[in-house]
């Protein structure tokens, strides 16, 4: 990791957020993790932490803020239902007790709902946004994985107590027992509708989608979405002057579960942002 490196906590009316900083100079950069994810590796690489495989490339070039949402690693539970608003919310909440007028934010899966959310209710407070596998409507991901999260809530916790999802947030949650209230508020928020193809129209931060090419979102909503930004519309020209200020990436040989650690992330991301 960069040498200049800081953690800390925000107070956002009742939580106390967790945060991290690498790096240093440029545009600050705010990663947030995917559902049960959070930012430090642990002793589970694998699984969700962020440190490794995304903040710490792109925190070779400028700061780089790990966020810990709602419930997740060290920011404890609070009595709050999960939603996208309130994360996004949350989000700029946090620029504000850092002092950063303005960030460049980046989320997976989950985070990438909070991420998109906080870059539409708060445009001015987004330069740049990158957002990682996640459907702009619920009815984007494939049928079988709306089925999973159908069925997501504490009644699986016997099983995921065995798995390194939760070994990862024991080791650092303040109250390991959390996780059962994790798993019914995440279940609740994957349950619920959402369509953001209207809020799309007026993004007004440019945005990179990354996808894998085995991803949990079919290809057709993936160009759908990159279409509602502007992209894929015409030829870019010769010189590329005619494309769309939106990027696209679709990796090759990853999935829904293993994208966020692909090194090609950081890579592409790095690029975007500068």
């Amino acid at each position: 990791m960069p040498a200049e490196t800081a953690t800390g906590r925000v107070q956002i009316g009742p939580m106390d957020m967790y945060w991290e900083s690498h790096g240093q100079g440029g545009t600050p950069l705010v990663v947030v993790h995917g559902g049960f994810g959070l930012v430090a590796l642990g002793r589970n690489p694998q699984v969700g932490g962020m440190s490794g495989a995304v903040i710490g490339p792109l925190a070779a070039n400028r700061r780089v803020i790990g966020l810990e949402l709602q419930g997740h690693g060290h920011t404890a539970e609070i009595d709050r239902p999960f939603s996208y608003e309130a994360f996004g919310d949350d989000i700029v909440a946090a620029l504000d007790q850092l002092e950063l007028n303005q960030a460049d934010v980046m989320g997976y899966s989950l985070g990438a709902g909070a991420a998109l959310r906080a870059a539409i209710q708060y445009p001015t407070r987004v330069r740049k946004l990158a957002v990682v596998s996640i459907p702009f409507r619920r009815e984007g991901w494939f049928p079988e994985v709306l089925a999973t999260m159908d069925q997501m809530s504490s009644a699986g916790f016997e099983h995921m107590k065995h798995t390194p999802l939760y070994a990862a947030y024991a080791e650092v949650a303040p109250d390991p027992a959390g996780f059962s209230a994790l798993m019914d508020k995440t279940g609740a928020l994957q349950r619920r509708h959402y369509d953001w193809s209207e809020d799309l129209a007026d993004l007004r931060a440019q945005t990179l989608l990354i996808y894998a090419d085995a991803d949990s979102v079919p290809t057709s909503h993936i160009a759908e979405f990159y279409e509602l930004l502007g992209g894929g519309a015409r030829d870019a020209h010769w010189d590329g002057s005619l494309r769309s200020p939106a990027r696209l990436a679709v990796l090759p040989g990853r999935t829904h579960y293993d994208i966020f650690q692909a090194p090609e992330v950081a890579q592409v991301a790095d690029r975007f942002f500068d």
